[in-house]
């Protein structure tokens, strides 16, 4: 059986998602930004971001898969769904709902630099805090979290748990 501790809530996420909006709008103005969102995880934040952010803009998504042999998760990174979207000579922004160690990111952000976008960044709503670990640069955080498994705002186990409105770590019962 498996507990959830909360770790933010929706008012909190809310607050923090309008203040990344208006870091981008900021950053962004005058130019007409292709927010790019890697599914599943990232659609909840993906769409209240958007709702958020007052500039004219296009949205996208792709959807990666990371698996091994004999269908195991963390193997080789493949691309399940591309960009329709015109990426080259576009501003893109990479839109995840958490960056962990970062190997799909990584296998995203190169393909996405061979297809010469103007520009290239990253918004995550949750960063896992890696020290030891070399990372692409996460302009716009949410929040810097640890270990653990999270649910909730789009962060799913086995597709349960992803419409909660917060962020909870899964704790096994005694």
């Amino acid at each position: 059986m498996r507990r959830l501790r909360l770790l933010l809530g929706r008012e909190e996420i809310a607050r923090r998602v309008e203040e990344l909006a208006r870091q981008i709008e900021a950053d962004y103005r005058g130019r007409r930004p292709l927010f790019l969102g890697v599914l599943k995880g990232a659609f909840i934040f993906l769409a209240d971001l958007c709702r958020l952010v007052d500039l004219p803009k296009e949205i996208d998504f792709v959807q990666l898969g990371r698996y091994g042999a004999g269908g195991t998760v963390g193997g080789q990174v493949r691309m399940i769904v591309r960009p329709r979207a015109e990426v080259r000579g576009r501003d893109i922004l990479i839109v995840e709902d958490i960056v962990d160690q970062g190997v799909s990111l990584q296998y995203l952000w190169r393909y996405l630099e061979r297809q010469r976008p103007a520009s290239l960044r990253i918004c995550a709503l949750l960063v896992r805090s890696r020290p030891d670990q070399e990372m692409l640069p996460v302009e716009y955080q949410g929040f810097t979290l640890g270990e653990g498994w999270l649910v909730g705002y789009g962060l799913d186990l086995n597709e349960e748990y992803r419409t909660l409105p917060g962020i909870y770590m899964l704790e096994e019962e005694p």
